[in-house]
């Protein structure tokens, strides 16, 4: 059971994030024609969340949907949204065939009025073609895949960054970085890509191998592989064979143990490891990994040793999350679906309410300047519902913790060019 801490302490370690972008209740102009609704006669709002919270993808649904739910309890803590409480209801999407119908029982039973989720692409995928067809908007807080915005929907918007966005990080760490930190000319370095064969790793790890021909840097191997892999050495031997410098690896947690397991029976590693996604930032890998997690990069969602110059109210998060849930954050993905929840209910604000033309047109006129929030990140959205103003960071394990490197603006330490303990 989650340790509670009270609304009001809560509140209070957040007000710094109250304000500049994020205004609250009444504070920001409306969408012409909304309505503002009376406290007095007002209903609470039915908002649908919908995470992975069992198997293997649960620790990250769950840490996803404690940020959504850290954003609800300070909004309601605040007096609610347009004066009414806001209820959240959670349902499991462990899978795609439970994704849907879980969506199906929100639209349907529920009542919800508005669905946030879902940190999966696959399931994101799915789900979102459902809520289309209903007219239900859907705030996507976390899954990256390109494609999942690029369908033409009109009720969908996505307030995280894209695959491609992940895939032109790791590349400029790849040519901008690691050329004067290795020793060694872009032109000579020799790159492999991992990744697992789903929506997710296959977007990201083709975005990497185009983006990097295009910057003159060889790729000299390319290997997908199945969801539940149990053995990598195989992948691994090829890599070995191919003389590869540089390693870069989409993976899922499990995946990022087993790599590093058959690493140390191959009694081999790449001069540099690149991960990408939640599997390398979460710190339940590190702390199962140990120092050989040491030197490894990764390209992902704000973290939380980063310039406060560049994220504003990231420690004060931070510190909110520590006394509401009794630990600190396993990831930065709390944070990312926080400031998610914030720009939707923003967007909710100015709309006056959750009717979707009048909704959409708030949304689409979005205006967040970057650097002005607890990720970074500022909100724009296009016409697809793609949030522009969201990027990944590069981040390095050093000495147990995660640690931003750059850009320079964002960067808390310079990088290291080893890997591993010894």
């Amino acid at each position: 059971m989650r340790p509670a801490a009270p609304r009001r302490s809560l509140l209070a370690a957040l007000t710094p994030l109250l304000g500049g972008p994020f205004a609250p209740a009444g504070a920001r102009a409306q969408v012409a024609g909304a309505q503002t609704a009376s406290p007095a006669a007002a209903a609470e709002w039915r908002f649908g969340a919908l995470y992975p919270l069992s198997g293997a993808p649960a620790l990250l649904g769950d840490e996803s949907f404690r940020g959504l739910e850290m954003a609800v309890e300070e909004r309601n803590a605040a007096g609610g949204l347009l004066g009414r409480p806001i209820r959240l209801i959670r349902a499991d999407a462990a899978d795609q065939a439970a994704a849907v119908a879980e969506t199906r029982r929100l639209i349907g039973a529920e009542r919800a009025s508005i669905l946030f989720g879902s940190y999966a692409s696959p399931l994101s995928f799915a789900v979102t073609q459902l809520s289309e067809a209903q007219g239900i908007p859907f705030f996507e807080l976390g899954a990256v895949a390109d494609s999942i915005t690029e369908r033409g929907f009109r009720q969908l918007y996505r307030t995280c960054p894209r695959a491609s966005d992940f895939a032109r990080v790791a590349a400029e760490a790849v040519a901008e970085v690691l050329p004067g930190l290795l020793g060694t000319a872009r032109n000579a370095l020799r790159v492999g890509i991992l990744h697992e064969d789903g929506l997710y790793g296959s977007s990201v790890s083709e975005l990497q191998t185009s983006r990097l021909r295009e910057l003159g840097i060889e790729v000299v191997e390319r290997i997908g592989y199945p969801l539940r892999v149990t053995d990598l050495a195989p992948a691994l031997q090829r890599l070995r064979e191919a003389s590869t410098d540089i390693l870069l690896h989409t993976a899922l947690q499990n995946d990022v143990i087993l790599l590093f397991r058959n690493l140390r029976e191959a009694g081999w590693r790449p001069r540099m490891i690149i991960g990408s996604g939640a599997g390398y930032s979460l710190t339940d890998t590190a702390r199962t990994l140990g120092t050989a997690m040491d030197g490894v990069m990764n390209v992902d969602f704000t973290q939380f040793a980063i310039s406060e110059r560049a994220a504003p109210g990231n420690g004060a998060f931070a510190e909110a999350y520590k006394r509401r849930y009794g630990a600190d954050p396993r990831s930065g993905h709390s944070l990312a679906n926080y400031f998610g929840a914030r720009v939707a209910f923003d967007g909710i604000q100015r709309a006056g309410g959750t009717e979707k033309d009048r909704l959409r047109a708030a949304m689409l006129a979005t205006d967040i300047a970057e650097g002005t929030t607890p990720t970074g990140w500022g909100a724009a959205f296009d016409e697809r519902g793609q949030n522009t103003r969201a990027r990944p960071w590069l981040a390095q394990w050093q000495d147990g913790r995660l640690v931003t490197i750059h850009p320079e603006a964002a960067a808390v330490a310079p990088p290291r060019a080893r890997l591993g303990a010894d």
